[in-house]
């Protein structure tokens, strides 16, 4: 696909959100690490499929429904090739990360015994750690984790240390979702395998900003959310390579996943199919390869080195600012940025920046354990996208310095 130039007031131009207000303000829009905003492009998309071939796939022979299924193939071949993914059936459609890891960690229900260890990382989403506790409590495995510093870095020693014959499984995020933090996930992958483990890693948060090669990186699993990458919710995907999708037992029984039903015996659908039950969204798969396109016009290499910018002059602006800390000051980082200003509740930040028309995120970001380590509530985070600008950093800026003038 052609690139455009990286021009930011057109890029701006195709996200209609931009142009609103918040309480009489221009919209500032910081809290892209939850949700990012979705272009007119992919916005044209959805509205198409719904104007002129709304249909279910796979089980029509008339038109729209043919139609439907081309498209939402084709959509699976995009992000087959986006993420250079070997065969197209290595990628299941899911409704989202959170969907892909438990999907994974149900199938590994039969496969581990107890004594078997689990690694996760310190750093990782609830939703990297509380389906390998349920997959511990049914198995009898033991969960062990990869500590980290107070850069927001893992402690890598001690990660080779934990690893042994009796590793079945690790699980770490790309990037941190709470931190910014850019783990070494290719040094992880490759130590696991040493050991005979497998391997998934959390990608929700890379996706919108670095191009992951699946074959490169060799991981057994890989799991994105298309909502965090310019395109709608509730749909993702998991890339699994296909000698552990054909050993892994179906998630969901249903629609679709099935080759032949009796009410004696069920065999089941080859792969994708197998693990994608029902009426799936169709409309969101064909607009996650929508928005896979759009990204791909601007160019992942363009979008990093702005984000990179960005990331740097907020964060030495920020930092001016009397009494605020940064949490995460890895060397590897991408543009998220978690503080607290002494003596202040991040929530009263929060709210006073919404008055102002800046939307960022607060609380524990779904990471309480690393709020936990830094003996924390939680964290005010801004996370910036390739549509931001410095103008917009600016403003928050001046949004928080109000802040802490009328909170302290």
């Amino acid at each position: 696909m052609q690139k455009i130039a990286f021009d930011i007031e057109s890029i701006r131009k195709s996200f209609p959100i931009l142009n609103r207000e918040v309480n009489g303000k221009p919209l500032v829009y910081f809290d892209n690490a939850a949700t990012s905003q979705t272009p007119q492009q992919v916005i044209d998309v959805i509205v198409d499929y719904y104007q002129r071939y709304n249909a279910n796939i796979h089980r029509g022979v008339h038109t729209l429904s043919q139609e439907a299924t081309d498209a939402y193939e084709q959509a699976r071949i995009k992000i087959q090739k986006h993420f250079n993914i070997a065969k197209s059936h290595e990628v299941i459609f899911t409704s989202g990360t959170t969907h892909s890891i438990n999907l994974v960690a149900n199938g590994f229900t039969s496969f581990l015994k107890k004594g078997d260890e689990i690694l996760v990382s310190a750093m990782e989403h609830h939703s990297n750690i509380v389906p390998w506790q349920m997959l511990c409590e049914r198995t009898g495995a033991v969960l062990k984790v990869i500590p980290m510093n107070l850069e927001g870095e893992l402690v890598m020693d001690k990660y080779h240390r934990l690893l042994s014959d009796k590793t079945k499984l690790v699980f770490c995020n790309h990037i941190s979702n709470a931190l910014g933090t850019i783990n070494p996930i290719k040094e992880i992958i490759d130590a696991a395998h040493d050991v005979g483990a497998a391997v998934l890693v959390d990608g929700a948060q890379a996706a919108p900003h670095i191009k992951a090669d699946m074959q490169a990186l060799n991981v057994d699993f890989y799991t994105v959310s298309a909502h965090k990458m310019c395109g709608p919710t509730g749909v993702g995907i998991l890339y699994g390579k296909e000698a552990w999708l054909k050993k892994l037992p179906p998630y969901q029984g249903g629609g679709e996943m099935i080759a032949e039903v009796t009410f004696e015996k069920t065999t089941y659908a080859d792969l994708p199919h197998k693990f994608e039950a029902g009426t799936p969204n169709v409309c969101g798969g064909i607009a996650f390869g929508a928005a896979i396109d759009y990204m791909n016009s601007i160019g992942f290499e363009e979008i990093a080195a702005y984000e990179h910018e960005l990331l740097k002059y907020a964060t030495e602006q920020l930092l001016q600012i009397e009494g605020l800390k940064i949490y995460g000051t890895a060397k590897e980082k991408t543009s998220v940025i978690s503080f607290n200003i002494e003596g202040i509740h991040p929530y009263d930040i929060g709210s006073i920046l919404d008055k102002l028309g800046i939307a960022v995120r607060t609380g524990h970001h779904c990471a309480q354990p690393i709020m936990d380590f830094y003996k924390i509530p939680g964290t005010v985070r801004a996370s910036l996208s390739f549509y931001n600008t410095k103008e917009e950093v600016d403003t928050l800026v001046a949004g928080v310095r109000k802040a802490r003038q009328m909170l302290l």
